[in-house]
């Protein structure tokens, strides 16, 4: 298996780092899981049933953790 190595801020190795906490996953596993993501990005979403709504929704892919109230939350943090 090949080894990258590259260089971060101190920033955004804590970012990294809570992020693959949060996900309950290695910082390899989170960082393979988001490269995957852009590679198959290309895919028509699939959608779901949602068990609490029964709206139709569209579906996480495979390799990506379902979308949780906690995560939007942290993607908005500072939108203004």
């Amino acid at each position: 298996m090949t080894t990258l190595t590259f260089k971060v801020t101190d920033e955004e190795a804590r970012l990294i780092r809570s992020r693959a906490r949060k996900e309950r996953v290695t910082v390899s596993e989170y960082l393979r899981r988001r490269a995957s993501i852009s590679l198959s990005s290309s895919r028509k979403p699939g959608k779901v049933r949602c068990p609490h709504t029964g709206a139709m929704i569209f579906a996480s892919s495979e390799n990506q953790a379902p979308l949780t109230t906690d995560a939007v939350r942290e993607l908005l943090s500072d939108f203004p």
